[in-house]
């Protein structure tokens, strides 16, 4: 029991980093990504991949043993078990555009839409108005740990009607999952991977139910995505009473389609590669129209063709498919965000106006607000850590003794060590204790469900409550039930944990491309799985309070699914236009929204384009459109050549996929929603081109800008006016040049056209680089000079 303990406590307390096989001779999972499938059959494609797997290989039957998936649906490449010379030797065949090492990748782990202005009375409104189906007919892929089918979100209802026409996927069988009974008028479709998570982590260990080889969710993180983005509307859902309200999806009439990539490995999902890029392909070829992904690899990101997730949107992205991702859970350091491809959505997590206030009170009767998810009263003996473990940190291996904290509440820092909430209520656990306070910076302050009572308190709080201790010889304490409070807490505010820009290899695409609601989400939830998925924990619910950019990314999914509803033919672009250009800085008291975790305003890097508005973004007046041809001139920019960008783009009649010679070809030219210049030396000029989707064809739009400090920024011109046609287009030229020295500090502004109506905000980042003489940085160190002197320098060096 004890080492079982130290183990989970250890897990619990520190960052947990991608696993990645051992490199040595013996053969690791490699996907061999090879483009487009140039329109051959899937049979004569996987047939091909034989044939160049064979080339590495002594024997076709070696290959046969060796291959784990053939991609050839969606696009075209395959994941097989290779040695490092046999990689290197695919790597540089012809037509092969890159190899890569599968990694194995992790989770990101009611009230939300109402606090985002779509509850059921304004889609009711909004249905008449712009004839919004809440999301019907349209197919949500989501890729995560399975789903509990049985769950009230997924229930078949009357008013569906028959499964859409479009769809060509499948229900799977498998361990307590029988596709005649689990699939239905909502529930789709099924699938599940296992080739590659059993290749690199070795069999699942599916004894007792704990895990199941089938669609099935053991961990609890699918189903609570899938609800979240397109569960149906369930009446009095509630955590133990608390969040009790309608649970539902932001789409409840979408369908749902579930392709399990993510199992249960230490406590958490692990996903790998191999296998996401399986279900990218089947979920392609079955006829999705939104994927959502909760899921990635921290930091150091791989090149964008070497990584399943990249590729796989990519893809979808040429067949119109919406990919939605989350953006990580490691801020708030900067450039820690992941999935930052331009033709990938990227959703950062950030709070609703509901909060669970529970009430301490000393015994001194002096009362402090903390938060939790208590659901019972508690008076018990009070004790600072020091007394409980050996230098105080709430660490298991610091205990004194299994009977130290018996009958007791502790009071744990979590600034004092690299212990987390949840390592220290399982210490504390250990030492025969029967609760937890928990204090913490202020930033970083939050309530969520532990599987030991624990109350968050921030670091001021947590004092008060130390000296009291010290003060009193028998210090007690008494802890009311958590209560249920809404409209009382300044929201949004971006998540502390919720990984931030700039892009560390795409540096001219802003991501985070939004943010939403990602913390203390009500949601499905497996009842044979505890709410902490911990073996100690024995509780069950249906429904459960979860946080993470995970919960972030299923919110943007099912707006996503909305506007597919509203306007079924916008590109994948398109849609990331509207919701971009829609969005707001601002919490619900008109203040710039705090970036958790920091203490200062939020901005682009913390939220991209800002939190996300369902209502606006299904009439965002303009919209940023990017075709074919807009991702061959990125391509290009990454140094991908012509042949190899013929491989990997849908074939087109008349699609140039040539590269400009010179190295002309710029990432800050994708026609995005957003402006980045990470090394702004000189003046720069960058066009964007804009559609008119509004009901009034002849608009006419003025530009407000806004320049970023340091910057000077111009717009031409002015002003746009759109003929009557239907999806007429406009294009402006954004010049702008440094208007200080600088030796790298990103600053911020935006771009505006407004119709009177509209508001279509384009926010614009740069990062001044210039390298001014020694005379001009001595003088800005010291700030011995004036905005004139220095345009006047800027102008000559120019």
């Amino acid at each position: 029991m004890e080492v079982f303990l130290l183990l989970l406590v250890f897990s619990l307390s520190f960052a947990v980093y991608p696993i990645q096989s051992t490199t040595g001779s013996h053969a690791d999972v490699h996907i061999v990504y090879l483009g487009h499938n140039n329109g051959l059959s899937p049979s004569l494609t996987s047939r091909s991949h034989l044939q160049l797997l064979s080339r590495v290989f002594m024997k076709p039957d070696e290959a046969k043993q060796a291959i784990l998936y053939s991609y050839s649906c969606g696009f075209s490449g395959f994941a097989a078990l290779l040695n490092s010379t046999q990689a290197s030797t695919l790597s540089e065949t012809e037509g092969v555009i890159s190899v890569f090492r599968s990694r194995i990748l992790e989770v990101h782990t009611t009230r939300s839409w109402d606090f985002m202005g779509l509850n059921l009375h304004m889609q009711m409104e909004q249905s008449s108005q712009m004839h919004l189906k809440f999301g019907d007919d349209v197919i949500v892929g989501v890729l995560d740990t399975g789903v509990w089918p049985e769950s009230e979100s997924f229930r078949d209802d009357p008013h569906y009607g028959p499964i859409p026409s479009s769809w060509r996927g499948t229900c799977v069988k498998g361990d307590s999952f029988d596709p005649a009974t689990a699939c239905n008028r909502k529930l789709i479709g099924a699938r599940y991977y296992l080739a590659g998570i059993e290749s690199e982590l070795g069999p699942l260990d599916t004894s007792g139910g704990a895990e199941y080889r089938s669609p099935r969710d053991r961990v609890g993180h699918g189903t609570h995505t899938a609800s979240t983005a397109v569960g149906s509307v369930a009446p009095n859902a509630s955590y133990f009473g608390l969040g009790r309200g309608a649970a539902r999806g932001g789409a409840p009439r979408a369908r749902l389609a579930v392709y399990k990539v993510c199992w249960y490995k230490d406590l958490t999902g692990r996903c790998s590669d191999a296998d996401i890029l399986a279900a990218f392909d089947d979920a392609l070829c079955d006829g999705v129209h939104v994927v959502s992904a909760s899921l990635g690899s921290s930091p150091p990101l791989m090149p964008l063709f070497a990584t399943s997730t990249e590729v796989g949107a990519f893809h979808a992205m040429q067949r119109g498919v919406v990919t939605v991702f989350s953006a990580g859970n490691d801020g708030p350091d900067a450039s820690m965000v992941q999935n930052v491809s331009p033709w990938g959505l990227t959703v950062a997590a950030s709070t609703i106006d509901r909060r669970f206030p529970t009430v301490i009170t000393l015994g001194n009767n002096a009362s402090i607000v903390g938060e939790s998810f208590l659901v019972k009263d508690m008076k018990k003996r009070l004790v600072e850590s020091s007394s409980v473990f050996t230098d105080g940190t709430c660490a298991f291996e610091q205990l004194i003794n299994r009977t130290a904290a018996t009958g007791k509440i502790v009071l744990c820092f979590g600034t004092m060590g690299m212990v987390s909430s949840e390592g220290a209520a399982l210490a504390v656990y250990a030492g025969n204790g029967d609760g937890v306070i928990f204090a913490n910076t202020i930033s970083r302050k939050s309530s969520q469900d532990n599987f030991w009572p624990t109350v968050h308190v921030d670091l001021h709080q947590g004092t008060q409550i130390l000296y009291y201790i010290r003060a009193s010889r028998n210090a007690m304490v008494h802890i009311s039930p958590s209560k249920t409070v809404v409209g009382k807490t300044p929201a949004p505010t971006v998540a502390y944990f919720s990984s931030r820009g700039p892009s560390s290899i795409t540096p001219n695409i802003l991501k985070p491309d939004v943010t939403a609601p990602g913390v203390n989400i009500l949601a499905a939830w497996p009842p044979k799985s505890s709410p902490t998925v911990l073996p100690l924990d024995k509780r069950s619910t249906n429904w459960n309070f979860d946080s993470g950019t995970s919960m972030s990314c299923p919110h943007v999914s099912g707006i996503a699914a909305l506007i597919k509803s509203v306007h079924p033919t916008w590109s994948p672009a398109a849609v990331k236009s509207a919701l971009m250009t829609t969005a707001y800085m601002y919490d619900d008291t008109s203040d710039v929204m705090l970036a958790g975790g920091t203490l200062k305003a939020a901005d682009a890097f913390d939220v991209g384009a800002g939190h996300v508005h369902p209502l606006r973004a299904l009439d965002p007046g303009l919209v940023y459109d990017a075709g074919a041809r807009d991702h061959v001139l990125f391509l290009c920019s990454l140094g991908y050549t012509a042949a190899q960008i013929r491989q990997m783009v849908l074939p087109g009649s008349s699609l140039d996929t040539s590269c400009p010679g010179g190295g002309a070809a710029h990432a800050a030219d994708l026609n995005y929603p957003a402006i980045v210049l990470p090394d702004l030396s000189a003046p720069v000029t960058v066009k964007r081109t804009v559609t008119n989707v509004g009901a009034n064809r002849g608009a006419v739009y003025r530009a407000t800008v806004v320049s970023p400090q340091g910057a000077r920024a111009e717009v031409w011109p002015p002003e746009l006016a759109f003929s009557p046609h239907h999806g007429d287009t406009a294009s402006y030229y954004v010049s702008v040049t440094p208007a200080k020295p600088s030796r790298g500090r990103f600053d911020f502004g935006e771009i505006v056209w407004s119709d009177g109506f509209h508001r279509v905000r384009t926010p614009l980042v740069v990062r001044v680089t210039n390298l001014p003489d020694d005379g001009v940085r001595a003088a800005a160190a010291t700030g011995d000079h004036d905005s004139h002197g220095t345009t006047d320098y800027l102008q000559a060096a120019a």
